[in-house]
């Protein structure tokens, strides 16, 4: 399989691994308070984690291009996907923009953060299960790496 071919599988792989867990917290909003809104949450959610695990994929792919999961802190893991929120944000409320429903610089104000916090959130909690599926040991493998950098 091509190098090209991979990083989008990786992509697509990612975005779906967010989806899921965005749409089980949109379940769990249902839950809580059903008949709340006329917006369906979970299938929102799981759209937008979709389009923000890709976004955050494609950071990660350029931004350390070089490491591999074993190499890189969670810390700046999360930071990559706190970056990945806030362009998904971004996205949000332009399109919302585009169609009149939203002003768009009150509502990033209150969405970045909140996109921000859940794309370090997802971002965290994908590093943790990439390293948990390679095995108990790995999860602390970032900080035997970042000894050998300084």
């Amino acid at each position: 399989m091509s190098n090209g071919l991979r990083r989008i599988r990786a992509a697509v792989g990612m975005g779906l691994t967010w989806a899921v867990a965005w749409f089980a917290g949109g379940m769990a909003l249902v839950i809580a308070f059903p008949g709340a809104a006329d917006v369906p949450f979970p299938i929102l959610w799981a759209g937008l984690a979709f389009v923000g695990g890709v976004v955050f994929s494609a950071a990660v792919g350029i931004g350390e291009r070089r490491r591999g999961f074993d190499q890189m802190s969670l810390p700046r893991f999360a930071g990559w996907g706190a970056v990945g929120g806030l362009v998904l944000s971004l996205l949000f409320v332009s399109a919302a923009a585009l169609f009149g429903e939203m002003t768009p610089l009150r509502h990033l104000g209150v969405l970045g953060p909140v996109f921000a916090f859940a794309g370090a959130g997802s971002a965290a909690g994908s590093l943790a299960l990439a390293r948990k599926a390679e095995g108990p040991d790995s999860l602390d493998a970032s900080a035997d790496y970042e000894e050998l950098e300084s």
